[in-house]
């Protein structure tokens, strides 16, 4: 199909993004650019193949119900996938209109789930703790998680974050947990500092 110079440069553009997202999105991530006018030629980018396909290879059941009707959702996210070797997949399509409203191309993403269902498990297996044991300990300081208390109160009141505080304001939170005894929890400073992602020195800076 003869193409107009609006689409030829829509798909020369839509290279180039599939390009920069296919380098982001590697190695986990396959990105497919579908030519939407010649559908059975249609991939004409893939970039990180975990499906096995090829430039040139026909468009997908999805890109030819696309192409047919324009009509047809511009953005279809996140949809279950499976690639040819049963690997379960995530998916995303976009397709891409001229200014006629005919679909032209197709970006289409497809994340291998495997790597990460195979992790999702490693990770809870190794964070999973034996609650039969009947053995209960904490490695912090008693009333650490009071000042992380009032340090969330304090930063709620002026309708803001822990870690947004001004110094201004920070100097008032200090003598508000000196005030409430909470400065003499022991490590106080250091716990105070880790929650407000500041130093221990702009800690006690703050207190004087």
């Amino acid at each position: 199909m003869k193409k107009t110079p609006e689409q030829q440069n829509l798909l020369e553009q839509l290279k180039q993004v599939a390009d920069g997202l296919g380098q982001t999105l590697a190695p986990f991530c396959e990105v497919v650019l579908h030519d939407l006018l010649e559908p059975e030629h249609a991939i004409l980018a893939i970039h990180n193949n975990l499906s096995g396909r090829a430039v040139g290879a026909p468009a997908t059941e999805l890109g030819l119900a696309r192409a047919a009707d324009p009509d047809f959702a511009q953005v279809i996210a996140n949809y279950p996938n499976t690639f040819a070797d049963g690997r379960l997949a995530k998916s995303t399509s976009i397709g891409i209109k001229d200014s006629q409203g005919q679909y032209v191309a197709a970006l289409c993403m497809n994340v291998d789930l495997t790597v990460f269902r195979s992790l999702n498990s490693l990770l809870t297996q190794f964070g999973a703790v034996n609650t039969a044991a009947g053995v209960s300990e904490t490695l912090e300081p008693a009333g650490a998680d009071a000042i992380r208390a009032r340090i969330d109160q304090f930063a709620a009141r002026l309708a803001t974050t822990p870690r947004a505080l001004r110094a201004d304001e920070r100097k008032a939170l200090m003598r508000e947990l000196k005030e409430s005894g909470l400065s003499d929890v022991r490590r106080a400073m250091e716990i105070v500092a880790a929650y407000l992602n500041v130093s221990r020195a702009t800690v006690y800076n703050d207190a004087r």
